[in-house]
C-alpha cells in the first residue's frame, strides 16, 4: 500500500450513515405503491448488487421500473430521511480529511438519492464529487465508479483509497488499483473478504493521510 493518498472516495450507506433500515422501507413503499408483491429487507438488501434503484425496483417489481416508480422511491426516501444518522466520528473525520485532500462519494444508491440523504444529515457539502450508481456503466464490484470518482476529483485510483463496508465495496477498490479500505464499523462488513486497510472506526482513516 502506498500512503499517503492523494484523495478518498467513499461508498456511503453503511460507510458514512446508518440507513440500513430506511433504503429497505423506501424500496418496499414504492414497489406496493407500483401494485408489487411485498418483500422483507432482505430480499431489497439482497438485491443491491443488481446496480441502480432502477434495476433493483425492476426487480423488485417483477416489470420495468418506470419514472413513476423511482419517483415514488425518491418520494419515500425523502420522507423517511429524518431517520437517518451520521456514523459517530463520521463528521469530524470528514472535516479534516476534506481539508487536506480532495473527498468524494460512490454510492450504488441513485445520485438523487445521495443528495437526498447527505443533505439531510448535514453531509452533502463536504465532497467534491457526490456520483451515484445511476451514473456508471457497471455496479460494484466493478471499478466503474471508483474509477470515474478518482478521474472527477483529479486523482489516480492508484493514488487513492475506496473506503466502504461491504464486500463489492472493496472488490471495485481492488479492481481499481486503489487502497482498498473495510469500513469495519458499516452492517455489511465481512472480515472474511480482503482489504489493505480494515477500520475499526472513522478516525483510522487519518493514517492514510501520511
Amino acid at each position: 500500500m502506498t500512503v499517503p493518498v492523494a484523495g478518498i472516495v467513499f461508498d456511503m450507506d453503511g460507510t458514512l450513515i446508518e440507513s440500513h433500515e430506511v433504503v429497505p422501507a423506501a424500496y418496499r413503499a414504492a414497489v406496493r405503491a407500483g401494485g408489487g408483491p411485498e418483500h422483507t429487507d432482505a430480499d431489497v438488501i439482497a438485491g443491491y448488487s443488481l446496480g441502480s434503484p432502477a434495476d433493483l425496483l425492476t426487480h423488485l417489481l417483477g416489470r420495468p421500473a418506470t419514472d413513476a416508480d423511482l419517483a415514488a422511491y425518491h418520494a419515500q426516501l425523502a420522507a423517511l430521511a429524518e431517520r437517518v444518522t451520521v456514523y459517530p466520528g463520521v463528521a469530524e473525520v470528514l472535516a479534516e480529511v476534506a481539508a487536506r485532500v480532495p473527498v468524494g462519494v460512490f454510492t450504488g444508491a441513485s445520485h438523487r438519492a445521495a443528495r437526498i440523504l447527505l443533505d439531510r444529515v448535514g453531509l452533502l457539502g463536504r465532497f467534491r464529487v457526490v456520483l451515484g450508481g445511476d451514473q456508471v456503466a457497471r455496479p460494484k464490484p466493478a471499478p466503474d465508479g471508483v474509477e470515474l470518482a478518482c478521474r472527477r476529483l483529479g486523482v489516480d485510483p492508484a493514488r487513492a483509497a475506496y473506503v466502504g463496508d461491504s464486500p463489492l465495496d472493496l472488490r471495485a477498490a481492488r479492481d481499481s488499483g486503489a487502497v482498498a479500505v473495510a469500513a469495519a464499523w458499516g452492517h455489511q462488513y465481512d472480515p472474511a473478504e480482503a482489504a489493505d486497510v480494515s477500520a475499526a472506526r472513522p478516525g483510522d482513516l487519518l493514517a492514510l493521510l501520511g
